[in-house]
C-alpha cells in the first residue's frame, strides 16, 4: 500500500495555521491530528505544560514533556495513519520544538534535533507550511481566547520564536512560507498553490 502523505502547519499562535490546517484536511478528507495533546497522554501533558500554572517546568523540562508528547503521537497516532496510505496533516511538529524551545527558550538547536529525531523515530513531513504574519495581528486574533502558560510569555519571545520558523524555512527545501497577514482567500490560495506545487495535492476548492 502506498504510504500518505505527512503535512505540518506551522506558525506562532495566531498565525493562522490551525485555520488551514483544518480547512486543507476537511476538504482532501485528511486525517487532522495535533501537537501537543492528541493522545491521552499528550493530553495530560499539555496540561502540564500550558494551563497548570502551578507547575513550572525548567526549558529542558518543557522540551522533553514536549518530545514526549511527540512520541507518543507517531507511534500511536500518525505512522499507523501513513502506513495505512492516509493522508496526515498535523498542526505542529518538530518545528515548533525548533522553533520555540529552540530560538525562544535558547536551548542548543544541535542538541534539540536530536531529541527531536529520537522522538519521532526520524519521520518529518513531506512538507512544513509555516503561516506567518506579524506580532500585533497574532495578538489581535487571539484576543478572545484565553492565553495559555506560552501564550503569556513577553513579545521578546514571540519575535524569537517567528524570527525561529522564518529561519528555518531558510535551511529546508520541505518548509513553505505563507504570507498570514494576507486576506483570509489570499491565504487559502497560497496554501492551496504550495501543496500543488510542492507535493502534488490538489485541494478542492469549496
Amino acid at each position: 500500500m502506498k504510504r500518505g502523505l505527512f503535512i505540518a502547519f506551522e506558525g506562532i499562535d495566531g498565525s493562522g495555521k490551525s485555520t488551514q490546517a483544518k480547512r486543507v484536511a476537511s476538504s482532501t478528507a485528511a486525517m487532522l491530528t495535533f501537537e501537543p495533546g492528541d493522545t491521552k497522554l499528550g493530553a495530560a501533558l499539555r496540561q502540564l505544560l500550558l494551563h497548570d500554572l502551578d507547575v513550572d517546568p525548567t526549558s529542558r523540562a518543557e522540551a522533553l514533556l514536549m518530545a514526549a508528547d511527540r512520541a507518543q503521537h507517531v507511534e500511536t497516532l500518525i505512522e499507523p495513519a501513513l502506513a495505512s496510505g492516509k493522508t496526515v496533516i498535523t498542526d505542529r511538529f518538530s518545528a515548533s520544538t525548533l522553533a520555540y524551545q529552540g530560538f525562544g527558550r535558547r536551548l542548543d538547536q544541535t542538541t534539540l534535533r536530536h531529541v527531536v529525531d529520537f522522538a519521532t523515530g526520524g519521520l518529518q513531513p513531506d512538507l512544513t507550511i509555516i503561516v506567518d504574519c506579524e506580532l500585533a495581528t497574532a495578538r489581535q486574533r487571539s484576543s478572545g481566547t484565553k492565553a495559555d502558560r506560552l501564550e503569556q510569555l513577553d513579545p521578546s519571545f514571540h519575535a524569537a520564536v517567528r524570527q525561529g520558523f522564518l529561519d528555518l524555512a531558510k535551511q529546508n527545501a520541505t518548509f513553505v512560507v505563507i504570507d498570514g497577514n494576507a486576506t483570509l482567500d489570499e491565504v487559502n490560495r497560497a496554501v492551496d498553490a504550495a501543496l500543488l506545487r510542492q507535493i502534488g495535492l490538489e485541494v478542492p476548492r469549496q
